[in-house]
């Protein structure tokens, strides 16, 4: 995804805008111009620039920031049916939910910092000069039952990695749900450029590194007692999976 410096807003104001929307997640137009102090034609006119430029997409009568993430999918495995999509903003309750328990079931701490940062944000996906964040969610009957997010600092010497988190509620486990989102979350990365996706478990997920390495990836190194879990030093495990070709 190319970062908000090289994209051409063409003047300040839509650039406001678009920055107004994307911190926010989903906005009201009528609330979003009177906090921007822009006035009625000129908002509606920026906000129509900006939708023709694929930059933001109403829905609802809601502003929100467009990401192309694909189409959603239908699988059904051992009489269960599931779907995987990309994430919307209404799915940020869920996945933090999601999360939370995967997290605390399986001691994921990486994941479970990202529940407290979208959680305080109260924005899910993100598109700045900063960072790119993304989501896709795995769903039984519209529940979310599994995610995969994608972190990516907007830096030019990291623009080629990225960091991923990957899980699935306990009781839906073992029907493909993790190899589906995790299969989708890095066709995601390839085609936005990324040549190299990474992330860290401590050494006592043995599921976590066992599906990783299923997967193909491979232990990059291990920091010696990088957590502290139930007063007991525990290292860290730091994998990844190459992308280029």
């Amino acid at each position: 995804m190319a970062s908000t410096d090289t994209l051409e807003f063409g003047h300040t104001d839509r650039k406001r805008i678009y920055e107004y929307v994307e911190r926010h997640g989903v906005v009201d137009p009528d609330e979003a111009r009177d906090r921007l102090g822009l006035d009625p034609g000129g908002f509606r006119h920026h906000v129509a620039i900006l939708k023709r430029d694929g930059r933001l997409e109403e829905d609802d009568g809601e502003l929100r920031v467009t990401i192309d993430a694909g189409a959603e999918e239908e699988y059904v495995s051992d009489d269960l049916e599931f779907h995987i999509r990309p994430a919307r903003q209404e799915d940020l309750s869920g996945i933090v939910g999601a999360i939370r328990r995967v997290a605390e079931e399986k001691t994921y701490i990486v994941a479970e910092s990202v529940a407290d940062e979208i959680d305080h944000e109260d924005a899910l996906l993100r598109h700045n000069e900063l960072q790119s964040r993304m989501f896709f969610v795995a769903t039984v009957e519209d529940e979310v039952v599994g995610w995969v997010h994608l972190h990516a600092p907007e830096l030019e010497k990291l623009s080629h990695t990225a960091e991923l988190t990957v899980g699935v509620l306990e009781e839906y486990q073992g029907h493909g749900l993790g190899s589906h989102l995790l299969s989708r979350g890095l066709e995601w990365a390839g085609s936005n450029g990324y040549e190299k996706v990474y992330q860290s478990v401590p050494s006592t997920n043995d599921e976590a590194i066992a599906f990783l390495e299923e997967h193909e990836w491979e232990t990059e190194a291990i920091r010696e007692d990088h957590y502290k879990l139930d007063g007991h030093y525990v290292d860290e495990v730091m994998m990844a999976v190459e992308l280029r070709d």
